[in-house]
């Protein structure tokens, strides 16, 4: 139907999350519309994406090295490691599970969290393909090491009230239980049951983490 390049474009923007072909189609006859300046500068911000942001080999967050403050650094190799994870005023016996990174930005914008977070990169499902299915598990394995070697003290739980979420909660349980984590923890209420952590507001988040249990 559409000329072989705008036909690419369109494949590569429907695999983007929550964007299906007709979405993606607009957003491709936005850019032909686009002043040739612009797009440039949406060309070069994605080379400046690849090129500057790094993923922590601790929690999964991505971040800038750059952008880390200075009283942060104890050295060059701990600029490996996202400000979070080096913040030395957190509780390190404690960790939060999210699903995305945008959990993790929603639940620090509360104020009310101060341990660690692991970011899962997702849930396991049965309509889960394959490889994202086995990048899930190799980091549920580095959680577990984690876990073991950093005398972790309590597990937060707080993937999205699906029933992914929910399924993946109670393997995680399974498995943290076998390495004799007594304290597991969910968020509490306030939470709609199939919604998302990203879309609640601070207060019902706030009162979700004070509740858990």
């Amino acid at each position: 139907m559409y000329p072989p390049s705008i036909q690419k474009l369109i494949d590569i923007f429907s695999k983007f999350p929550t964007v299906g072909p007709r979405t993606a189609a607009r957003f491709v006859f936005y850019l032909i519309k686009t002043p040739g300046e612009k797009t440039e500068e949406l060309i070069k911000s994605i080379e400046e994406l690849k090129a500057k942001i790094k993923i922590c080999p601790l929690c999964f967050k991505s971040f800038e090295p750059a952008q880390i403050p200075e009283k942060l650094e104890a050295g060059k190799d701990e600029r490996e490691f996202c400000s979070i994870c080096q913040d030395k005023t957190r509780n390190k016996s404690l960790i939060c599970i999210i699903e995305k990174e945008v959990d993790l930005e929603a639940i620090e914008k509360t104020g009310k969290f101060k341990g660690f977070y692991f970011v899962l990169g997702g849930t396991i499902s049965r309509i889960e393909k394959a490889k994202q299915k086995e990048e899930i598990e190799k980091r549920i394995d580095k959680l577990l090491k984690r876990v073991e070697k950093d005398q972790i003290k309590e597990i937060i739980l707080a993937l999205n009230p699906t029933i992914e979420g929910q399924n993946t909660s109670l393997l995680l349980q399974r498995k943290l239980k076998n390495l004799g984590i007594k304290k597991i923890t969910r968020l509490g209420q306030g939470l709609p049951v199939g919604g998302e952590l990203e879309y609640a507001d601070e207060e019902t988040l706030s009162s979700a983490l004070e509740s858990r249990r």
